[in-house]
């Protein structure tokens, strides 16, 4: 089967500095066959695609998501959330291991790969959870199982907390994998949610005042030295404040064993906004400063940081509205994170082809994923197609979230994804999904 897609503007890492440069594509089955200025001859039967006015960009990666399945199916399941990511423009993700019961074996991986295989719309990947006990076990799985495996210094969501230094020596020492690390100080924020509960009347902004800034950098400066020390491929998750940059490297990806990751909440939202949305707001690490988020935008913009990942993490209405020391942790975000950052990208006059390099070419070239991430001849087609300048407003009715419920209720983003494509089939057009053309992969 080829599809031919004609006049499409195309911004990509091996066109940097760009605006944008017009191409004919055409497509074979799941792979790009040609790339090219000039109009490419066709067989018969080519679907034709006319693409004059929108932007192709490679399929977004989402190095980080929690799906919610198993064991939470009633706020999320694979299918809904991919579902979102389709939309979105997100046609692979990572989806971490807190489950319930949490992905620590590899019995527990095999089951979640095959409820993968059964529910997934989009490619995926899964991490393993990493516990005070199973590092041996870890170690020693099958690598094309886990995409990597992951660390919880500081507990969330999912109790996986791991705090026994021998064990967390030995997976720095050992690891085969890249580690990445939600990095919390555990006792720091125990210590500050004793000080607050205390507190008859709490502050707009507890959650950061809670998992504040100290937390999270003495956490990160901690694993950071340990990978140093034992050379780990090593990769920080949601990275929040300012004062983390500090402890990161702005050289070329390939040259690094450290590498960070900021979400488009942290970069969109600042404490500021705990005002208007209060516990819907919460996650971990807390949202910070105004001035954590600008610096937070430069280190993107300057290497710091390597790759932008969701976090996305529902929970039910109802859950996010209780009292805030019952309210869990996590915001939804996957349908829109790439109108998210090329928002940001208006804000800050940022070239677009930053956007795809942090959201797709870099999680591919980091986590080793092959043939994704660009648009390159032999490459899968995984694509989107986005109209800048054609305005989208948040309608309730639109989420597909199984949550149903948004931060981004009633904004309306300058830009709009228009379409998705999946391994050579459009899988998604105008906020609808067509299932039937989703043929998803492990990646």
């Amino acid at each position: 089967m080829f599809v031919y897609l004609k006049n499409a503007t195309i911004t990509s890492p091996f066109l940097r500095g760009f605006r944008g440069q017009k191409k004919n594509i055409l497509i074979e089955d799941q792979f790009i066959k040609e790339v090219s200025d000039r109009d490419i001859s066709l067989q018969e039967g080519t679907e034709i695609i006319d693409c004059e006015g929108l932007f192709v960009l490679p399929g977004i990666i989402d190095a980080h998501v929690h799906f919610r399945q198993p064991g939470a199916e009633y706020k999320a399941d694979m299918l809904s959330e991919s579902k979102a990511a389709l939309v979105g423009g997100v046609t692979t993700v990572f989806d971490m291991p807190n489950n319930n019961p949490p992905i620590v074996s590899k019995n527990l991986l095999d089951e979640k790969l095959t409820l993968c295989k059964d529910n997934m719309l989009c490619n995926y990947a899964l991490y393993l959870g990493l516990t005070n006990d199973n590092i041996e076990e870890a170690i020693k799985t099958d690598q094309d199982k886990v995409i990597g495996l992951k660390l919880f210094l500081g507990s969330s969501t999912g109790n996986m907390l791991v705090n026994k230094k021998e064990s967390i020596v030995k997976l720095f020492k050992e690891s085969p994998f890249i580690v990445t690390a939600h990095c919390e100080d555990e006792q720091r924020i125990k210590d500050n949610t004793l000080k607050y509960k205390e507190l008859e009347d709490l502050p707009y902004n507890i959650h950061s005042l809670i998992r504040d800034e100290k937390v999270c950098y003495d956490s990160s400066a901690y694993a950071i030295e340990l990978a140093k020390q034992y050379g780990t491929q090593f990769h920080l998750a949601h990275i929040s404040t300012g004062k983390e940059v500090a402890l990161l490297s702005n050289k070329k990806l390939e040259e690094k064993n450290i590498s960070a990751e900021v979400s488009p909440n942290h970069l969109f939202f600042s404490q500021e906004d705990y005002l208007h949305f209060g516990n819907l707001m919460k996650c971990n690490p807390a949202i910070k400063t105004a001035e954590d988020k600008h610096i937070l935008r430069q280190a993107l913009k300057e290497g710091f940081i390597d790759i932008v990942a969701t976090d996305h993490a529902p929970h039910l209405l109802e859950e996010k509205k209780q009292n805030y020391f019952q309210t869990p942790s996590g915001i939804p975000s996957i349908q829109f994170s790439l109108l998210m950052m090329l928002q940001i990208a208006k804000q800050e006059n940022w070239d677009i082809s930053l956007i795809t390099e942090k959201m797709a070419e870099n999680p591919a070239k980091r986590f080793n994923v092959k043939k994704r991430g660009s648009i390159k001849e032999g490459y899968f087609a995984d694509l989107v197609f986005v109209r800048l300048g054609q305005k989208h407003r948040v309608e309730k009715k639109d989420l597909l979230s199984k949550c149903k419920w948004s931060l981004l209720e009633g904004y309306t983003f300058d830009n709009s994804v228009v379409m998705t494509m999946l391994n050579g089939k459009i899988v998604a057009k105008e906020g609808k999904v067509f299932a039937d053309n989703c043929s998803s992969m492990q990646v």
